[in-house]
């Protein structure tokens, strides 16, 4: 910029101050929040607190009848507070351009878009994060998917979700961390911290969003948008400690859920959203429906019609409407019949003005339209991250006779199934802004090895015709054809590699499942090759706990590889050849068989725990054990860990002391490895009967072969204490138990007393 340009620069930017006082960047954010406020009519208002889907190429030509062009006209009357779904920078530039200078106010569009595991560069899904059980790697991710989302006009996306679940038939365990929550309001945090970063201002962040507030992880059945009836310790114990780290972490959105709460649909539950929400926890963003949700009310039997849902949702704290409609049809004439009062209004629009304050919307609403930062999308740095992220949280099942890593030359090893060789199927669900077929398949990865004669069969089609996100699935259940290719490439090779599993578009939002077997023929197809071949290594593509019982006893090594996004193939022929060794630790229990589910290490004791008096009447079931083939924290590694030593610093504590405790970790393996060393406790009597455990810390320690570390925990009244009935926190004097070990059932114990 030269000088002579820079008065004029200033004199338009003293005269739009003028003009429009609340871009006068001298002013407070809340200051600046008042002078629009007072500008602006009540149709303005509640067109802050209407979201709409893209509904045409905003970059061709207008839309002409029909709904699309009456949402057009709604935008060009400033009716319209948020869009969701539109990207790319000229698409964002060319709605933003609309709102900005046809309007009356010029108030900025925030541009949703569901950013769940990266934008174009894909990491692994949410629940393959949450294995690596590692927040740096975590929040990267979560960074670098801000990044290119930003670089596409994106402000703000609809993650992280938080939601902790116990169902592995629940399809969107996938978009979770998992079934605790202590690991899940970590993960919460860090997600929260990599999408908005230091300063939500930057470019190259984006405003988050906790969702589904609250509860609905725990579907009844596992079955997606179902009924969720639970007691007020879980709610307070297990499912919203996540949601409190999101707040204390700075999210700036909260996405209600679609399921009902003690009867009363999230969406219009001001115990959620007002008392505990915006009352206790002080949370001064803004909330948004998840879509339709303000309409679904009326579906729920809880209002009886669009304008009662309506006027439910705004007085229970749900400030925008996504895709409802309700908000911009039924509010105005509420507020002027006396059934919404104005503040209810003026509240919520605060609320998402703030937030495209904070974003920097009004002083450039252009900020996030640049060209040349959009070109950087997918470059290499991006990968890396990514690939890094992949390995990190791939787990280790089984390892017998170390059958891995494979040896890097001198082996025939044939590879099959029909997901070796798929580029889409491991992008995973939810990766909206992606490309198909651009993901690494394994095939790709191992062939990059050329020391070893690799032979692919896929054995058989998972799937008999190409899945996109809104389909459902038609599984190969008759096609053997490929059986016998399989069965002779298996037969001459030193070792087998087998990549089965679920399908990408198989879990995720709607893909509730019955059964968490294998899909299609490849129960089948793993027992035929297995006749052939008994050296054999599994690698398993899903998006939730499968069970997976008789290749637990039979295939000799198992790891879980999910859905790893773009650089899966690379990630799992790294971990195949022992160039990196997995770390990896289940955040969720896998069950033996579909009738354990849903299963959760952090369970009650009951009262007939065990078979003391030697007959049947105990917890127990008849046909299968209780416990579950692979628990919540397990995983192997190429090396092994030993624990000793375990201590605290002393037998007894009062309340508010800190609890510090050590243990001693050796690497007693071949290789150098890493090492998530994990902590529960147990009160062993309370005013509410407790869990059998509690994870309450952990740490990863990376260790050469041969070396010892100690490892130190502390324990506060944040890790001791637990909610109330009543939503009181609550720390109680007595008997606790420490364990601490490499999974949640393999583990050193002491105990210690807490006085008052």
């Amino acid at each position: 910029m030269t000088l002579r340009y820079f008065p004029i620069i200033l004199l338009c930017t003293l005269m739009n101050a003028q003009q429009r006082p609340w871009n006068d960047k001298s002013k407070t954010i809340d200051q600046r929040i008042a002078l629009l406020l007072k500008e602006m009519t009540l149709d303005e208002k509640i067109g802050q607190m209407n979201q709409y889907n893209g509904f045409w190429d905003v970059t061709g030509p207008a839309p002409k009848g029909g709904t699309a062009e009456q949402k057009f006209e709604a935008l060009k009357k400033g009716k319209i507070g948020s869009m969701l779904s539109v990207r790319g920078v000229k698409e964002v530039r060319a709605v933003q351009k609309i709102v900005t200078e046809q309007t009356r106010l010029g108030i900025p569009l925030i541009i949703g878009f569901d950013v769940i595991h990266g934008y174009k560069t894909l990491s692994p899904i949410p629940l393959a994060e949450a294995a690596s059980w590692d927040m740096d790697a975590i929040q990267k991710s979560a960074a670098v998917a801000a990044d290119e989302a930003s670089a596409a006009g994106i402000n703000w996306t609809f993650g992280p979700m938080v939601d902790i679940s116990r169902d592995a038939r629940w399809g969107r365990v996938m978009e979770g961390a998992g079934e605790d929550p202590y690991l899940g309001a970590k993960v919460a945090t860090a997600r929260v911290k990599g999408f908005q970063g230091t300063d939500l201002s930057a470019p190259n962040t984006v405003a988050a969003c906790a969702k589904h507030f609250a509860g609905y992880g725990f579907a009844e059945a596992g079955r997606d948008y179902n009924t969720v009836d639970i007691s007020n310790s879980t709610l307070y114990n297990i499912v919203l400690p996540p949601f409190k780290a999101a707040n204390a972490a700075g999210v700036r959105t909260y996405m209600n859920s679609f399921n009902i709460l003690n009867g009363v649909p999230a969406t219009g539950n001001s115990f959620l959203q007002r008392d505990i929400l915006k009352g206790q926890w002080k949370f001064n963003g803004f909330v948004v429906s998840d879509w339709a949700s303000v309409r679904e009310m009326v579906a729920h039997g809880f209002a009886k019609d669009g304008a009662e849902a309506a006027k439910y949702g705004v007085t229970a704290g749900c400030d925008m409407d996504m895709e409802g409609n309700l908000y911009v049809t039924e509010l105005a004439k509420l507020v002027q019949d006396g059934k919404v009062s104005q503040e209810l209004i003026d509240d919520a629009v605060t609320r998402i003005l703030r937030v495209k304050f904070e974003l920097g919307l009004f002083d450039d609403p252009y900020k996030y339209c640049s060209e040349a930062r959009e070109k950087t999308i997918g470059q290499k740095q991006n990968h890396e991250a990514v690939l890094d992220m992949a390995k990190k949280s791939i787990v280790l099942l089984k390892n017998d006779n170390q059958l891995l890593p494979l040896k890097k030359s001198g082996m025939k090893i044939a590879l099959i199934g029909a997901l070796a060789n798929d580029k889409n199927s491991p992008l995973g669900s939810w990766r909206l802004a992606s490309d198909d077929n651009t993901g690494v398949s394994v095939l790709e990865g191992m062939n990059a090895y050329k020391g070893n004669q690799l032979v692919y069969e896929k054995g058989a089609d998972l799937i008999t015709k190409p899945a996109a996100f809104t389909q459902e699935l038609v599984f190969n259940v008759s096609d053997k054809s490929g059986f016998d290719a399989a069965k002779k490439a298996a037969k001459a090779a030193d070792a087998v590699v087998m990549v089965l599993g679920e399908h990408g578009f198989q879990s995720g939002e709607g893909r509730s499942r019955t059964n968490l077997d294998l899909p299609g023929l490849q129960q089948e197809l793993l027992e035929t090759i297995y006749a052939e071949n008994k050296n054999i290594v599994l690698v398993l593509n899903n998006g939730r706990p499968l069970a997976i019982e008789w290749a637990a006893a039979h295939i000799p090594a198992i790891v879980e590889a999910w859905h790893l996004g773009t650089e899966t193939g690379n990630a799992v022929a790294q971990v195949l050849y022992g160039d990196y060794n997995p770390s990896g630790k289940l955040p969720m229990s896998f069950p033996r068989n579909v009738g354990q589910v849903p299963i959760y290490y952090n369970n009650y004791n009951t009262g007939r725990p065990t078979d003391a008096d030697n007959n049947v009447f105990w917890s127990h079931y008849t046909d299968v054990q209780k416990t579950p083939l692979y628990p919540f924290g397990f995983g192997l590694s190429y090396t092994s860990f030993a624990y000793s030593d375990l201590k605290s610093d002393k037998p007894s504590y009062k309340k508010g002391e800190t609890v510090n405790v050590s243990v001693t970790l050796k690497n007693t393996g071949n290789f150098d490895g890493k090492e998530v060393v994990q902590l529960y406790i147990r009160d062993e009597a309370g005013t509410l009967a407790r869990p059998v455990k509690e994870l309450k810390g952990f740490e990863l320690a990376e260790l050469k072969k041969g070396e010892s570390k100690t490892v130190h925990f502390k324990l506060t009244n944040d890790e001791l204490g637990f909610y109330d009935n009543n939503g009181n926190y609550k720390v109680e004097a007595g008997s606790f138990k420490i364990f601490v070990g490499g999974s949640s059932n393999d583990v050193l114990e002491t105990s210690f007393v807490l006085t008052e």
